[in-house]
Protein backbone atom coordinates (compact mmCIF):
# COMPACT_ATOMS: atom_id res chain seq x y z
CA UNK A 1 0.00 0.00 0.00
CA UNK A 2 1.33 3.28 -1.18
CA UNK A 3 1.83 6.16 1.40
CA UNK A 4 0.14 8.56 2.39
CA UNK A 5 -0.43 11.89 0.20
CA UNK A 6 1.01 15.21 1.67
CA UNK A 7 -2.45 16.14 1.55
CA UNK A 8 -3.74 13.47 3.44
CA UNK A 9 -0.96 14.06 6.17
CA UNK A 10 -2.46 17.96 6.36
CA UNK A 11 -5.48 16.46 6.17
CA UNK A 12 -5.37 14.44 8.83
CA UNK A 13 -3.16 16.63 11.24
CA UNK A 14 -5.85 19.47 10.90
CA UNK A 15 -8.55 17.15 11.68
CA UNK A 16 -6.75 15.95 15.30
CA UNK A 17 -5.78 19.48 15.75
CA UNK A 18 -9.57 20.96 15.47
CA UNK A 19 -10.69 18.12 17.50
CA UNK A 20 -8.53 18.65 20.16
CA UNK A 21 -9.55 22.17 20.42
CA UNK A 22 -12.96 21.10 20.50
CA UNK A 23 -13.81 21.17 23.94
CA UNK A 24 -11.08 22.84 25.40
CA UNK A 25 -13.32 26.23 26.09
CA UNK A 26 -15.55 23.96 28.38
CA UNK A 27 -12.64 22.19 29.89
CA UNK A 28 -11.55 25.51 31.05
CA UNK A 29 -15.07 25.85 33.07
CA UNK A 30 -15.04 22.64 34.54
CA UNK A 31 -11.48 23.64 35.59
CA UNK A 32 -13.12 26.34 37.16
CA UNK A 33 -15.32 24.80 38.94
CA UNK A 34 -12.93 22.16 40.56
CA UNK A 35 -12.58 23.90 43.95
CA UNK A 36 -16.10 24.45 44.16
CA UNK A 37 -18.52 22.35 46.66
CA UNK A 38 -20.97 20.78 44.77
CA UNK A 39 -24.29 22.97 44.52
CA UNK A 40 -27.39 21.49 46.15
CA UNK A 41 -29.61 20.90 42.87
CA UNK A 42 -33.18 19.72 42.07
CA UNK A 43 -33.63 17.70 39.47
CA UNK A 44 -36.95 17.81 37.94
CA UNK A 45 -38.31 14.42 36.70
CA UNK A 46 -35.09 12.12 35.77
CA UNK A 47 -37.23 9.18 34.17
CA UNK A 48 -34.98 8.06 31.55
CA UNK A 49 -31.40 7.24 31.08
CA UNK A 50 -30.15 10.34 29.53
CA UNK A 51 -31.51 12.69 32.28
CA UNK A 52 -30.42 10.92 34.88
CA UNK A 53 -27.09 10.04 34.13
CA UNK A 54 -26.56 13.23 33.34
CA UNK A 55 -27.11 14.35 36.95
CA UNK A 56 -25.21 11.67 38.29
CA UNK A 57 -22.05 12.33 36.29
CA UNK A 58 -22.19 15.38 37.21
CA UNK A 59 -22.54 14.76 40.74
CA UNK A 60 -19.25 12.36 40.06
CA UNK A 61 -17.38 15.47 39.24
CA UNK A 62 -18.95 17.29 42.10
CA UNK A 63 -20.67 20.20 40.27
CA UNK A 64 -24.01 19.15 41.84
CA UNK A 65 -25.90 17.61 44.54
CA UNK A 66 -28.76 16.45 42.88
CA UNK A 67 -32.19 15.99 44.61
CA UNK A 68 -33.74 13.61 42.32
CA UNK A 69 -37.42 14.37 42.17
CA UNK A 70 -40.34 12.31 40.33
CA UNK A 71 -41.88 9.05 41.04
CA UNK A 72 -39.63 6.96 42.81
CA UNK A 73 -40.16 3.48 41.71
CA UNK A 74 -39.76 5.30 38.14
CA UNK A 75 -36.47 7.00 38.90
CA UNK A 76 -35.14 3.60 40.54
CA UNK A 77 -36.18 1.55 37.77
CA UNK A 78 -34.53 3.43 35.16
CA UNK A 79 -31.16 3.59 37.19
CA UNK A 80 -31.26 -0.27 37.53
CA UNK A 81 -31.93 -0.93 33.78
CA UNK A 82 -29.19 1.54 33.13
CA UNK A 83 -26.80 0.41 35.67
CA UNK A 84 -27.03 4.11 37.54
CA UNK A 85 -25.96 3.99 41.42
CA UNK A 86 -28.67 6.72 43.11
CA UNK A 87 -28.02 5.14 46.44
CA UNK A 88 -26.07 8.10 47.62
CA UNK A 89 -28.76 10.77 46.27
CA UNK A 90 -31.77 11.81 47.79
CA UNK A 91 -35.11 10.54 45.72
CA UNK A 92 -37.96 12.84 46.66
CA UNK A 93 -41.18 11.01 45.90
CA UNK A 94 -44.17 12.98 43.48
CA UNK A 95 -46.16 11.11 41.06
CA UNK A 96 -45.99 12.49 37.43
CA UNK A 97 -43.53 15.45 35.82
CA UNK A 98 -46.35 18.18 36.44
CA UNK A 99 -45.80 17.46 40.20
CA UNK A 100 -42.41 16.60 39.71
CA UNK A 101 -41.56 20.22 38.48
CA UNK A 102 -43.69 22.05 41.36
CA UNK A 103 -42.09 20.24 43.69
CA UNK A 104 -38.70 21.37 42.48
CA UNK A 105 -39.45 24.48 42.84
CA UNK A 106 -40.95 24.13 46.12
CA UNK A 107 -37.61 23.12 47.28
CA UNK A 108 -35.52 25.77 45.58
CA UNK A 109 -38.43 28.14 47.16
CA UNK A 110 -37.65 26.26 50.52
CA UNK A 111 -33.93 27.10 50.50
CA UNK A 112 -33.21 23.23 50.05
CA UNK A 113 -31.72 23.43 46.41
CA UNK A 114 -29.71 26.38 45.25
CA UNK A 115 -30.31 25.24 41.33
CA UNK A 116 -32.98 23.55 39.36
CA UNK A 117 -32.08 21.09 36.54
CA UNK A 118 -34.62 19.97 33.70
CA UNK A 119 -35.02 16.00 33.43
CA UNK A 120 -37.21 13.99 31.01
CA UNK A 121 -40.09 16.72 31.16
CA UNK A 122 -40.64 19.38 28.89
CA UNK A 123 -39.24 22.67 28.90
CA UNK A 124 -42.66 24.42 28.87
CA UNK A 125 -44.00 22.23 31.79
CA UNK A 126 -41.13 23.35 33.80
CA UNK A 127 -40.79 27.02 32.92
CA UNK A 128 -44.65 26.78 33.77
CA UNK A 129 -43.58 26.09 37.53
CA UNK A 130 -40.71 28.96 37.59
CA UNK A 131 -42.89 31.55 36.19
CA UNK A 132 -46.23 30.85 38.25
CA UNK A 133 -46.84 33.92 40.13
CA UNK A 134 -47.55 32.57 43.83
CA UNK A 135 -45.16 29.30 44.02
CA UNK A 136 -42.67 29.96 41.20
CA UNK A 137 -39.31 31.51 41.37
CA UNK A 138 -39.78 35.38 39.77
CA UNK A 139 -37.40 37.97 40.36
CA UNK A 140 -37.95 41.47 38.99
CA UNK A 141 -35.92 40.80 36.10
CA UNK A 142 -37.18 39.09 33.02
CA UNK A 143 -36.44 35.22 32.33
CA UNK A 144 -34.63 34.65 29.50
CA UNK A 145 -32.38 31.90 27.86
CA UNK A 146 -28.29 31.86 26.87
CA UNK A 147 -26.28 29.35 24.61
CA UNK A 148 -22.58 29.18 25.57
CA UNK A 149 -21.49 28.24 22.12
CA UNK A 150 -18.20 25.96 22.01
CA UNK A 151 -17.39 27.10 18.46
CA UNK A 152 -13.66 25.48 17.17
CA UNK A 153 -13.02 28.27 15.08
CA UNK A 154 -13.45 30.84 17.89
CA UNK A 155 -10.96 31.53 20.80
CA UNK A 156 -13.39 32.15 23.65
CA UNK A 157 -16.97 30.65 24.20
CA UNK A 158 -19.43 33.29 22.73
CA UNK A 159 -23.30 33.87 24.65
CA UNK A 160 -26.16 34.06 22.06
CA UNK A 161 -29.16 35.08 23.97
CA UNK A 162 -32.13 34.65 23.86
CA UNK A 163 -32.81 31.66 21.63
CA UNK A 164 -35.52 29.47 23.57
CA UNK A 165 -37.88 31.66 25.94
CA UNK A 166 -38.50 35.02 24.64
CA UNK A 167 -40.43 34.70 21.31
CA UNK A 168 -40.54 38.08 20.22
CA UNK A 169 -38.97 40.36 23.09
CA UNK A 170 -39.58 44.38 23.25
CA UNK A 171 -37.16 46.68 24.05
CA UNK A 172 -37.60 46.37 27.87
CA UNK A 173 -37.31 42.39 27.16
CA UNK A 174 -33.87 43.12 25.66
CA UNK A 175 -32.95 44.92 29.05
CA UNK A 176 -33.61 42.19 31.16
CA UNK A 177 -32.04 39.83 28.23
CA UNK A 178 -28.73 41.76 28.21
CA UNK A 179 -28.00 42.01 31.46
CA UNK A 180 -28.69 38.59 32.16
CA UNK A 181 -25.93 37.52 29.41
CA UNK A 182 -23.58 40.26 30.90
CA UNK A 183 -24.02 39.05 35.02
CA UNK A 184 -23.54 35.51 33.24
CA UNK A 185 -20.10 36.92 31.47
CA UNK A 186 -18.74 37.92 34.84
CA UNK A 187 -19.48 34.70 36.49
CA UNK A 188 -18.10 32.67 33.89
CA UNK A 189 -14.84 35.57 34.69
CA UNK A 190 -14.92 37.76 32.03
CA UNK A 191 -14.64 41.22 33.65
CA UNK A 192 -16.29 43.58 31.18
CA UNK A 193 -17.68 41.72 27.71
CA UNK A 194 -18.38 43.11 24.99
CA UNK A 195 -21.96 42.84 23.62
CA UNK A 196 -22.89 42.65 20.13
CA UNK A 197 -26.42 43.77 19.48
CA UNK A 198 -26.97 41.79 16.20
CA UNK A 199 -29.29 42.83 13.31
CA UNK A 200 -29.18 42.37 9.42
CA UNK A 201 -27.49 45.63 9.16
CA UNK A 202 -24.96 47.72 10.86
CA UNK A 203 -26.45 51.41 10.62
CA UNK A 204 -29.47 52.21 11.87
CA UNK A 205 -32.67 52.10 9.65
CA UNK A 206 -36.40 53.14 10.95
CA UNK A 207 -37.61 50.51 8.46
CA UNK A 208 -35.55 47.51 10.59
CA UNK A 209 -36.94 47.38 14.16
CA UNK A 210 -34.06 45.50 15.50
CA UNK A 211 -31.57 48.66 15.03
CA UNK A 212 -33.98 50.73 16.30
CA UNK A 213 -33.47 48.66 19.34
CA UNK A 214 -29.90 48.34 19.00
CA UNK A 215 -29.47 52.10 19.03
CA UNK A 216 -31.43 52.72 22.04
CA UNK A 217 -29.89 50.09 24.38
CA UNK A 218 -27.15 51.13 23.82
CA UNK A 219 -27.63 54.31 24.51
CA UNK A 220 -29.88 52.75 27.83
CA UNK A 221 -25.97 51.38 28.66
CA UNK A 222 -24.65 54.77 28.34
CA UNK A 223 -26.99 56.53 30.56
CA UNK A 224 -26.38 53.55 33.07
CA UNK A 225 -29.64 51.50 32.63
CA UNK A 226 -27.72 48.40 31.60
CA UNK A 227 -24.11 47.74 33.63
CA UNK A 228 -21.28 45.97 33.17
CA UNK A 229 -20.17 45.43 29.52
CA UNK A 230 -19.63 47.21 26.24
CA UNK A 231 -22.37 47.33 23.92
CA UNK A 232 -22.75 48.39 20.43
CA UNK A 233 -24.88 48.20 17.85
CA UNK A 234 -26.48 47.40 15.59
CA UNK A 235 -23.95 45.08 14.50
CA UNK A 236 -24.64 42.10 11.48
CA UNK A 237 -23.46 38.84 12.30
CA UNK A 238 -19.96 38.85 10.24
CA UNK A 239 -18.68 41.91 11.27
CA UNK A 240 -19.97 41.15 15.16
CA UNK A 241 -16.93 37.84 15.38
CA UNK A 242 -14.88 38.40 12.55
CA UNK A 243 -12.23 41.44 13.15
CA UNK A 244 -11.45 41.15 9.32
CA UNK A 245 -15.29 41.70 8.20
CA UNK A 246 -15.43 44.44 10.51
CA UNK A 247 -12.03 46.23 9.36
CA UNK A 248 -13.62 46.05 5.32
CA UNK A 249 -16.68 47.62 6.60
CA UNK A 250 -14.68 50.23 8.29
CA UNK A 251 -16.64 49.89 11.66
CA UNK A 252 -14.19 51.71 14.38
CA UNK A 253 -15.91 49.63 17.23
CA UNK A 254 -14.75 47.77 20.71
CA UNK A 255 -16.91 45.05 20.05
CA UNK A 256 -16.79 44.50 16.39
CA UNK A 257 -14.96 41.38 15.67
CA UNK A 258 -14.49 40.35 19.45
CA UNK A 259 -18.00 39.91 20.31
CA UNK A 260 -18.49 37.84 23.50
CA UNK A 261 -22.49 37.81 23.41
CA UNK A 262 -24.67 38.12 20.47
CA UNK A 263 -27.99 39.62 21.76
CA UNK A 264 -30.15 38.29 18.98
CA UNK A 265 -33.25 40.15 17.65
CA UNK A 266 -35.89 37.58 18.25
CA UNK A 267 -35.76 34.06 18.88
CA UNK A 268 -35.88 32.51 15.38
CA UNK A 269 -32.90 34.16 14.69
CA UNK A 270 -31.05 32.98 17.64
CA UNK A 271 -32.52 29.61 17.27
CA UNK A 272 -31.56 29.19 13.58
CA UNK A 273 -27.94 30.74 14.57
CA UNK A 274 -27.25 28.41 17.61
CA UNK A 275 -28.15 25.54 15.63
CA UNK A 276 -26.44 26.83 12.42
CA UNK A 277 -23.31 26.56 14.59
CA UNK A 278 -23.97 23.14 15.93
CA UNK A 279 -24.60 22.01 12.28
CA UNK A 280 -22.67 23.41 10.30
CA UNK A 281 -20.02 24.66 12.33
CA UNK A 282 -19.90 21.69 14.60
CA UNK A 283 -20.15 23.60 17.94
CA UNK A 284 -21.79 22.46 21.07
CA UNK A 285 -24.16 24.84 22.85
CA UNK A 286 -24.24 24.45 26.75
CA UNK A 287 -27.43 26.39 27.96
CA UNK A 288 -29.30 28.09 31.07
CA UNK A 289 -32.11 29.93 32.12
CA UNK A 290 -31.48 32.98 34.18
CA UNK A 291 -33.37 36.00 35.56
CA UNK A 292 -35.36 33.52 38.27
CA UNK A 293 -33.78 33.07 41.59
CA UNK A 294 -31.41 30.44 40.73
CA UNK A 295 -29.72 29.04 37.75
CA UNK A 296 -32.55 26.45 35.68
CA UNK A 297 -30.51 23.64 33.97
CA UNK A 298 -31.76 23.29 30.60
CA UNK A 299 -30.44 20.13 28.93
CA UNK A 300 -31.16 18.64 25.20
CA UNK A 301 -31.81 14.44 24.50
CA UNK A 302 -29.39 15.23 21.63
CA UNK A 303 -26.15 17.42 23.80
CA UNK A 304 -23.00 15.26 24.29
CA UNK A 305 -21.88 14.72 27.82
CA UNK A 306 -19.24 17.45 27.80
CA UNK A 307 -22.18 19.57 26.91
CA UNK A 308 -24.24 18.87 29.53
CA UNK A 309 -21.46 18.48 32.06
CA UNK A 310 -20.73 22.51 30.54
CA UNK A 311 -24.45 22.70 31.16
CA UNK A 312 -23.83 22.13 34.98
CA UNK A 313 -20.42 24.17 35.36
CA UNK A 314 -22.01 27.19 33.80
CA UNK A 315 -25.01 27.27 36.30
CA UNK A 316 -22.43 26.26 38.99
CA UNK A 317 -20.37 29.77 38.45
CA UNK A 318 -23.57 31.07 38.19
CA UNK A 319 -24.99 30.05 41.22
CA UNK A 320 -21.63 30.84 43.31
CA UNK A 321 -21.78 34.49 41.94
CA UNK A 322 -25.29 34.99 43.11
CA UNK A 323 -23.88 33.76 47.20
CA UNK A 324 -20.86 36.27 46.32
CA UNK A 325 -23.54 38.82 45.61
CA UNK A 326 -26.09 38.13 47.90
CA UNK A 327 -22.93 38.29 50.52
CA UNK A 328 -21.60 41.74 49.41
CA UNK A 329 -25.08 42.97 49.75
CA UNK A 330 -25.31 41.76 53.37
CA UNK A 331 -22.15 43.15 54.11
CA UNK A 332 -23.47 46.61 52.94
CA UNK A 333 -26.29 46.64 54.60
CA UNK A 334 -24.45 45.70 57.88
Amino acid sequence: MAGKSRAQRIFEAATALFMQKKHEKYQRLLDRCSLLLPTTTAVAHPCDEISLKGAVEAAELRLLLPILVGPRRKIESVAKQCGIDTSRYEIVDSPHSHAAAEVAVRLVREGKAEMLMKGSLHTNELLGAVVARETGLRTARRISHCFIMDVPTLEQAVIITDAAVNIFPTLEDKVYITQNAIDLAHALGKAEPKVAILSAMETVNPKVPSTIDAAALCKMAERGQITGGILDGPLALDNAINLAAAKIKMIESPVAGQADILVVPDLEAGNMLAKSLTFLADADAAAIVLGARVPIILTSRADSVMTRLASCAVAALAAKARRDNASETMGHVV
